[in-house]
């Protein structure tokens, strides 16, 4: 994947979102083609971790 100064991020830092260059990528979420994917990306990740979780229980 071909990184961009046009993606976005999120920051599990600082608990934001960043539109290009920000912190480093091991303190980052993404990359995201909008700002409204990175700002969804924790809500997305806690219902993909409920989701395997439940999986989980029913195996």
């Amino acid at each position: 994947m071909k990184l961009s100064a046009d993606d976005w991020w999120f920051c599990l830092k600082h608990l934001r979102v960043e539109h290009g260059a920000g912190c480093p990528n091991k303190d980052r979420m993404g990359p995201y083609a909008t700002e409204a994917e990175a700002a969804g990306a924790l809500d997305r990740a806690r219902a993909r971790n409920k989701a395997w979780d439940a999986r989980d229980e029913e195996d």
